[in-house]
This record gives C-alpha cells, sequence and structure tokens, in this order.
C-alpha cells in the first residue's frame, strides 16, 4: 500500500501539552475573547474534585460558568439534547458563549454536539458520517481526563442513537475543538482498569491510522510516535498509578494518536466495536481490545510492511527481522498485551449473542465506513465470523 501524497488536516487553533496547563483555562478563554462558559462533564468528575479545579481557576478570574453533570458512558442523543437545553437556557451571567468539555471521550464528545446542534437543525442522528459537518456552533475547549479517546485533537465524536440502538459517527469541521488543554495530572486518578482500556484505545487509534488507505506522511509521524510510547508505558503506568513519567507519555501518546486517525481515520477494529458498545454498553476502549488481535491478524496479510513496522517501532520485532516474522511478533505481542492487561471476552462479561445480532452487527460496522479504510476491506459474513472469534 502507497502512502498517498495529498493529506487534509484538521486540528484545534490551540493546544497546550502538559502537567498543569488546565490551570491556564481562564488565560486561553481571555485569548479567545471568552467569558461565559457551560462545562460538560459527568457527576464522577464532579466527585473526583476535577471539576471543582476547573471552576477555582475559572473563579479566581472572575468568569461566571454553569455546569451540565448529566454525561453518560456512550452518550446518547437524550443526553445531548438534555445539554443542549441546558445551553440555552443560559445561565446567570447571560447566554452562554462557549462549551467546555471536562472528562473522557463521553463528555468531550457531548460538548462537540451540544455546540453544533445548537446551529444546526433536526436530531442528532441527521448529520451522522459521511455527512459533514461544517456549520460551527459556539467555541469548544476541550480538557481531557482519561488520555484515550484522543477527542480533543479530532474532527469526530460518537453519539448513541436510543431509538434504534446504533453508535453512529459524526464528522467535519464542527466536530473539532476551538481549544484543547491536555493535562497528565488529572489521569493519576484513573482505576486499573480504565488505564489500560484507554491506552490499548490509544494504540488502536495509532495502528488502524498506520495501516489506513487514507494514511499519509503527516498522520504517520503522530502514529508512529504514539505506538512506542503507548507499548513502553501502559504496564507501568497500571501498576503505579501515580507514576508522572508513565502518565504524562501515554496523555501524550493519546493526543499523537489522536492527530494521526483524526485525520489518516480508523478501519475495521472501530467499525466493529461501536456495535458491541451500542448493543452491550462495553466500554470503547475494552471493546478495541477484545478485537485489536483478531483483526490485525485477519488483516496483516494486505499490508505487511505496514504491520511489520509498528511492530519493530514497538520493540516487539528486531529491526532486521523480515515483514511476515515481524507481523507474527506483532499479533504475538498483541496477544500478550491483552493477557497482561486481563482483557476479557465479551461472553467473560455474560453477553451473548445470536447469528441475528451478529449480522445486525455486522451490517453496522459496515455501514460506519470505518472497515472500507481497513488494508483487507472485509464483506458481513468474515466480519461475524470475526465476531464469533472473539466472543
Amino acid at each position: 500500500m502507497e502512502t498517498q501524497i495529498i493529506g487534509r488536516v484538521q486540528s484545534p487553533r490551540i493546544i497546550r501539552i502538559g502537567g498543569g496547563v488546565a490551570d491556564e483555562l481562564a488565560e486561553v478563554l481571555a485569548q479567545l475573547g471568552l467569558s461565559r462558559p457551560l462545562i460538560v462533564t459527568d457527576r464522577n468528575l464532579v466527585e473526583l474534585g476535577h471539576v471543582g479545579r476547573v471552576t477555582d481557576v475559572l473563579d479566581h478570574a472572575g468568569i461566571a460558568w454553569r455546569v451540565f453533570d448529566g454525561v453518560v458512558e456512550d452518550p446518547t442523543d437524550t443526553c445531548v439534547d438534555q445539554g443542549l437545553a441546558a445551553f440555552r437556557a443560559g445561565g446567570a451571567g447571560g447566554d452562554f458563549d462557549c462549551v467546555i468539555g471536562l472528562g473522557g471521550g463521553s463528555p468531550m464528545d457531548t460538548a462537540k454536539a451540544i455546540s453544533f446542534m445548537s446551529v444546526n437543525p433536526g436530531h442528532v442522528r441527521d448529520y451522522k458520517a459521511p455527512a459533514q459537518i461544517d456549520r460551527c456552533g459556539p467555541p469548544v475547549i476541550l480538557i481531557p481526563t482519561t488520555g484515550g479517546t484522543g477527542s480533543e485533537l479530532t474532527r469526530w465524536c460518537v453519539i448513541t442513537d436510543t431509538e434504534v440502538t446504533e453508535k453512529y459517527n459524526l464528522s467535519g469541521l464542527a466536530c473539532v475543538a476551538t481549544a484543547a488543554l491536555i493535562d497528565w495530572t488529572f489521569t493519576v486518578t484513573k482505576p486499573w482498569r480504565i488505564t489500560a482500556d484507554t491506552a490499548v484505545d490509544s494504540l488502536t487509534h495509532a495502528i488502524e491510522a498506520y495501516v489506513s488507505r487514507r494514511a499519509f506522511a503527516y498522520t504517520d509521524a503522530f502514529a508512529l510516535a504514539a505506538m512506542p510510547a503507548i507499548a513502553a508505558h501502559v504496564r507501568t503506568a497500571c501498576a503505579a498509578p501515580d507514576n508522572g513519567p508513565a502518565r504524562a507519555a501515554l496523555m501524550l501518546a493519546a493526543s499523537q494518536a489522536g492527530m494521526a486517525f483524526s485525520n489518516a481515520s480508523v478501519a475495521l477494529v472501530h467499525g466493529m466495536s461501536r456495535p458491541i458498545g451500542a448493543h452491550f454498553h462495553v466500554a470503547h476502549g475494552l471493546s478495541n481490545a477484545m478485537l485489536l488481535p483478531a483483526v490485525t491478524a485477519f488483516s496483516v496479510s494486505a499490508a505487511p510492511a505496514r504491520y511489520a513496522t509498528c511492530a519493530r517501532v514497538m520493540g516487539w520485532a528486531k529491526a532486521d527481522d523480515g515483514d511476515d516474522p515481524a507481523c507474527e511478533k506483532l499479533i504475538a505481542g498483541l496477544r500478550q498485551l491483552n493477557a497482561d492487561l486481563r482483557v476479557p471476552r465479551p461472553r467473560d462479561l455474560g453477553h451473548q449473542a445470536d447469528d441475528d445480532m451478529l449480522m445486525l452487527m455486522a451490517g453496522q460496522a459496515l455501514a460506519s465506513g470505518s472497515p472500507q479504510n481497513n488494508p483487507r476491506v472485509p464483506d458481513a459474513g468474515q466480519i461475524v465470523t470475526l465476531y464469533r472469534g472473539i466472543w
């Protein structure tokens, strides 16, 4: 597969990265001429004190704010509607002029959707990919607290439809944040399972961006930087939650992988992962981890040089290993990583899927468009076989 020469890149206007940059929120708002934010988050982050840390910064600067903390995991159209109502209701200081998404992928994606749905008519499902949402709403400032989704730097968000039980992609300039404050210090409170799952989510972003049919030199650079950092630090971060260097490396890698897949797109793992989340409410990073070794084994024959490079940059294969043995080591390394991170099968979590459900999920995976970016493009029957294999 040859790398494309022409690439199209979208990214935030302001990106600040490092421990403590969340404390610069008021400065960033002033730089953008903003002063009345709605903070979109979830109740867990309120309880952890992360929201208080942000509002203290705003209070010190004399900035009026209001919190919408009704975000749920795998945010739904209903959740977006509730947040949109909060935005339109305004606060004590008047109408809101921006949205701050604080949290993991769910609050950040909800913040994006609240922003663009405030100026676009209809229901959020009306804008699912391949539609491009280019009519932008009020500025969105994103502060990730998990380091995994990369949503703070992407042109994507994912919403679950409660009427048809489907997770769909939303994409376009309206889904690109105005500013991103990427502060690893929030992540030291992440529990073991979430640390593991978000790291594998980032690794999936990086690998899929690198092997995507839409990859090009710009996205390759981000993907190749993210992969070795994740491979080197994920086990340490899980074992030692307060290890600053490991947390910082994973947070940076999540953003690098986010920039890579935002502009090169994800592929088959993500296409198959979303239906698992929609129908069984498995966390996105965990469902990616369930799929990554099997989908990689299915796909390597179509892009052996690219997959071999993934193995080499992560140190799982030697520089002088041929492509075929390097690909074998990549698959073995992914399986070992899943074993070390105790990634379960869906059935281990009590989830059952009959043939009808698997065919429905395969159809939804193909409809998302992501599998068509895969080096080896599957049909519905092959996707069902892959689902059966990981179940």
